[in-house]
């Protein structure tokens, strides 16, 4: 798989600034965020993606579908950005949890998939719904697993609508081997980071570098493999230390673990696991 630079990793990159940083470092993908984007101008940053020669592995995100509303016009809105920046897929973040009612806003999510997925096919836009780890589902995701994610894919075509397979969320799936090779072609996005402990008191930010914690991304990259996936492989950290970097350090960085097939990193014989005290 080709490596991606997903612009979370280098969250205070501009538009710009993460493009530049591909190019010097020989990374052919690029994960974009909406709000950069517009920052930036939509026409301006298909363009310069484009003569830059990046592919866009993904955008993000759409979803939060479980309010009222839904966010039905914003997440067309979101299908339109991915259509032009030609971008491999828009990913779906399900909402979490606005009234307690569990069961009412996973169907939220399932009738609003209902609504886009004709306008995404029209658009020819490629949906990847984002299963989140269970601590997320009171205000992220409640779509817990990739089991709950494919079900909901399983009515719309296979190149309309899919799943993404992100490694801190499912890595600890009892079901996930059966569950990726289930998915198989509905894999529309992979994407890589590490389960590092002890979690920060944000736990949205406790994403180390791949090779730094707990997670078996060798194993979970040749499950994905095994399935048929063959776009790239995008790396998305949310950590303050790894924003306090240079842009160029990180990018480097990612690149020689890449290399290694994201194995464990190893300083001075021993693997640098951060332990629970």
């Amino acid at each position: 798989m080709k490596l991606s630079l997903n612009q979370a990793t280098v969250k205070r990159a501009s538009v710009p600034e993460v493009v530049d940083v591909c190019v010097r470092n020989g990374i052919e993908g690029v994960g974009l965020w909406r709000d950069p984007v517009a920052d930036h101008g939509l026409e301006r940053t298909a363009a310069l993606v484009r003569s830059a020669g990046l592919e866009v592995s993904s955008l993000c995100r759409g979803g939060f579908f479980t309010g009222a509303d839904q966010r039905l016009d914003d997440n067309r809105r979101a299908i339109d950005e991915t259509a032009a920046l030609g971008a491999s897929c828009l990913v779906l973040v399900p909402g979490g949890v606005p009234d307690r009612d569990l069961v009412a806003a996973r169907g939220r999510v399932a009738s609003a998939l209902e609504a886009l997925a004709p306008y995404a096919e029209g658009a020819g836009v490629q949906l990847a719904i984002e299963p989140m780890h269970p601590m997320f589902c009171a205000d992220r995701g409640v779509v817990s697993t990739l089991g709950q994610a494919l079900d909901l894919a399983a009515p719309y075509p296979i190149d309309v609508v899919g799943v993404v397979v992100d490694a801190l969320h499912v890595w600890w799936d009892p079901a996930l081997a059966v569950e990726v090779r289930r998915a198989g072609p509905r894999i529309h996005s992979y994407q890589v980071c590490d389960w590092i402990t002890p979690l920060p008191a944000d736990v949205l930010l406790g994403r180390g570098l791949p090779g730094d914690g707990h997670v078996d991304l060798v194993g979970l990259t040749s499950l994905v493999a095994d399935a048929g996936y063959t776009g790239y492989v995008e790396v998305e950290v949310f950590n303050e230390d790894v924003w306090a970097r240079p842009f160029d350090d990180v990018a480097a960085d990612l690149v020689r673990r890449h290399a290694t097939g994201w194995e464990p990193v190893v300083d001075g014989g021993h693997d640098r696991l951060p332990v629970t005290p």
